[in-house]
């Protein structure tokens, strides 16, 4: 079943075909941006490093390189409170328009940074500061995002809808993993240093307009329109937090094998497999695309059986899984290293994310009422995407140098993963509101 086909499958909402395409497209369009540009950003780590935080180590430079990623996962919780305050309060158009445009800033920041040999440390002063603006976007746009999602989609339809959001992000890194692919294949390494690394970041401002235009001309959900039309009082974000903590705590559970899985597996493994595996950069790009591929095609298939069997068995089993083959295939991968065996591993990890994001987003909006969904939806998956998956690719690198060993950092997704379906299985079933 194809992604168009499951569109008609979801068409039966209130609005018809028309309105549920419109819904789909507005609520992941601006996600497509985001995703895109910390894709690419990751995906030129090693370029960038050089560029921008040059030293005597390459390993410091690096390092430099992917905590400036993470800096921006800092802001993300502040994005959250703001943000998914505002979407409550004003509405998801409002806020989701805003996102948009703070995220196409940053990226045009990125774009056309003067580097190091130009102007010195505020070349990477600038870097930093864009990094910081797209995080605080970010902080509000996947859980407005997938409110609005949700509050489209009838009732026995919400986790095909949700789950366009994760193969929304597979396709962003898809896009990102491909076109590094092809820069990298058909650039020398000098032409790709001054210039070519920058294409991807000039490509993605193209989204930004066209996002907001379908994004100011998209209606409100009739969910939370009928609780927009009450009189609000109080502060939004205490009532989240006072009323529906424990709601808040699953989503954050959730996350952690959202973002850890998302961010290894599918970011940081075309570095990981250059720098430690020394696979060639083209190859590392196009396993990790064929697996994004693989993602973006059977999230929504997950999403729609989350649909029929529920979202805590496909949770709770992928986590699963996860935890039981990460060491042995990372090791098996590690021991002979190859084109073919990367791709094998990409496929393998590929299926058992897109079995739990395809069911992980709906979870995580079904287990908090509308006039709260968008700040609590925030809170959970920003604050756990901070803690353990902004900076994965950081403690991945700085576990292998501490330690020496390339299989480190497995232990670090089997460790963060059984934490979440552990909190998933003693939260999840119990959460308020949970349709």
């Amino acid at each position: 079943m194809t992604t168009a086909n499951l569109v008609e499958v979801a068409a039966p909402a209130a609005a018809g075909a028309g309105g549920a395409r419109r819904a789909i497209l507005a609520a992941t369009v601006g996600n497509l941006l985001e995703t895109y540009d910390f894709a690419v950003y990751g995906f030129f780590a090693i370029v960038i490093a050089r560029l921008f935080f040059p030293s005597g180590d390459a390993t410091v430079s690096l390092l430099l390189t992917v905590a400036t990623f993470g800096v921006g996962f800092v802001m993300r919780p502040v994005g959250a409170v703001v943000l998914g305050a505002l979407a409550d309060r004003r509405g998801r158009k409002a806020a989701l328009s805003l996102t948009i445009l703070m995220m196409a800033v940053g990226t045009a920041m990125i774009g056309f940074a003067p580097t190091y040999a130009s102007i010195g440390v505020w070349a990477p002063a600038l870097v930093v500061a864009a990094r910081l603006i797209q995080g605080f976007s970010a902080g509000g746009e996947i859980g407005t995002a997938t409110a609005f999602l949700v509050e489209h989609a009838p009732a026995e339809r919400r986790g095909l809808f949700a789950s366009f959001q994760q193969a929304t992000q597979a396709a962003a890194l898809l896009c990102g993993s491909l076109i590094g692919a092809v820069l990298t294949a058909a650039l020398t390494p000098a032409a790709l240093e001054d210039w070519g690394w920058r294409v991807p970041f000039w490509l993605g401002l193209l989204i930004g307009p066209v996002g907001f235009y379908i994004r100011r001309h998209t209606e409100e959900g009739q969910e939370f329109a009928q609780e927009f039309a009450q009189a609000r009082t109080g502060s939004l974000l205490a009532e989240p937090l006072r009323q529906h903590g424990r709601a808040i705590l699953a989503g954050f559970g959730i996350t952690i094998t959202w973002t850890v899985a998302t961010y290894f597996f599918l970011l940081y493994m075309p570095t990981f497999a250059v720098r430690e595996l020394k696979i060639a950069q083209s190859a590392a790009l196009t396993a990790n695309g064929i697996g994004l591929a693989l993602v973006l095609v059977l999230a929504p298939c997950f999403g729609l059986l989350s649909d029929r069997i529920g979202r805590r068995v496909l949770l709770v089993g992928a986590a699963a899984a996860i935890v039981l083959v990460t060491y042995p295939l990372l090791r098996w991968l590690a021991a002979a290293p190859s084109a073919a065996a990367l791709t094998a591993f990409q496929l393998v990890f590929a299926l058992l994310i897109a079995a739990f994001t395809g069911a992980a987003p709906a979870a995580m909006a079904e287990v908090c009422p509308p006039q709260v969904r968008a700040t609590g939806v925030s809170i959970a998956y920003n604050f756990a995407v901070t803690i353990f998956g902004g900076f994965a690719p950081f403690i991945a690198t700085f576990a292998i140098a501490a330690t020496g060993n390339v299989l480190a950092p497995a232990w670090y997704v089997t460790g963060a993963t059984a934490f979440s379906a552990a909190m998933i299985l003693a939260l999840y079933r119990s959460a308020p509101h949970r349709a």
